[in-house]
């Protein structure tokens, strides 16, 4: 999840003016003398090691090799058709999926990676609340089944065959999407970190810290807020954290990779469980009725938390925005938003 553009590269794309130059170049921490590609299929890692490693674990199995443009090769249809039932970088979600196939059947000993993944939550419905998955209900069969099929065209396995069933994908898909994590990193915000940290006369900090807010107002004319490389993952010990609406703890990714950090937001006696919220920030200050319909849409429970609580007595309505955002959409438009989620 290292970001392959120089921050001097992100800072381009993303402002739209292609004759750019940072200053202070030697702190960004990109460095593309290490990158090295697959041989086969020319995909490109930040290290030998990083290549050999995703070689070793997954890359054996999908890599394309020569067929890397070929549309009609059966993974690249299963992204193209994920690709168009929602918006990016959501499209990261169904290549996890084909990592956690690819991962078993790479694997010398396949019971490990099945005994990894039994860990996480991936029940597509709530029986005891009634509840049930808003992806996986009647409204998505039809996507769900073309997915099942190129995903199984693509990746079958007779010793994975529980996860190709109909129930079996929907259970796959509903892990990932219950605990997959957003993983956001960016060369360009590591650079101005590392700019913020030099000790600079007066008059040349000013000039920088100018120049810093110009580039980010530029940016946001050309691209708005979505700045960081954008991926997804699973992690074990992040995913049994239980949510809360005020929770006293987040993760982050500071080191601009993979590696996950969860981070207190408050102090936590000991015993206090450790809560991290599900909801972004903007959801998180709807009404409880719409914080409650999103949980109990995506991650089948019902909110008990001290806020939700102090807040039962309030009338069951909608959050505006919430109801504005569902007026006179079309069912596709509403795939396309709800697909995000997962």
């Amino acid at each position: 999840m290292r970001s392959l553009e120089t921050a001097e590269e992100n800072a381009r794309r993303l402002s739209g003016l292609s004759g750019l130059s940072l200053p202070y170049p030697d702190q960004c921490q990109v460095r593309p003398e290490l990158h090295q590609c697959c041989p086969q299929c020319q995909v490109m890692y930040c290290s030998a090691e990083c290549r050999q490693a995703a070689l070793d674990q997954y890359h054996r199995v999908l890599c394309l090799g020569p067929s890397r443009d070929d549309l009609e090769h059966p993974i690249n249809k299963l992204q193209e058709a994920w690709r168009n039932m929602h918006y990016p970088p959501e499209t990261s979600s169904i290549m996890l999926m084909a990592r956690m196939v690819a991962s078993v059947k790479q694997a010398r000993d396949r019971s490990h990676w099945l005994n990894l993944f039994s860990h996480f939550c991936s029940r597509t419905a709530n029986e005891q609340e009634e509840m049930a998955h808003k992806l996986l209900g009647e409204k998505f069969q039809g996507q769900l089944a073309l997915l099942r099929s190129l995903f199984s065209s693509a990746l079958y396995d007779d010793h994975l065959s529980q996860w190709f069933s109909p129930d079996g994908f929907r259970s796959l898909f509903a892990l990932v999407g219950t605990n997959g994590q957003g993983i956001g990193t960016s060369s360009l915000s590591q650079w101005v970190h590392a700019c913020d940290a030099l000790e600079l006369p007066g008059q040349q900090r000013e000039q920088l810290d100018a120049f810093i807010d110009q580039l980010y107002k530029d940016i946001e004319k050309e691209t708005g807020d979505f700045l960081n490389c954008e991926g997804s993952g699973l992690f074990l010990l992040q995913s049994s954290c239980n949510h809360s609406c005020v929770p006293n703890a987040e993760a982050s990714f500071p080191e601009n990779n993979f590696l996950l950090h969860l981070t207190a937001l408050s102090d936590i006696s000991p015993g206090e469980e450790i809560c991290i919220s599900y909801l972004d920030c903007c959801q998180r200050d709807r009404s409880r009725h719409s914080r409650l319909k999103i949980l109990r849409e995506n991650y089948l429970f019902v909110c008990s938390c001290p806020k939700c609580i102090s807040q039962a007595d309030e009338l069951d309505v909608t959050s505006e925005e919430e109801d504005d955002e569902g007026e006179g959409e079309a069912e596709g438009d509403e795939l396309e938003d709800e697909m995000t989620d997962v």
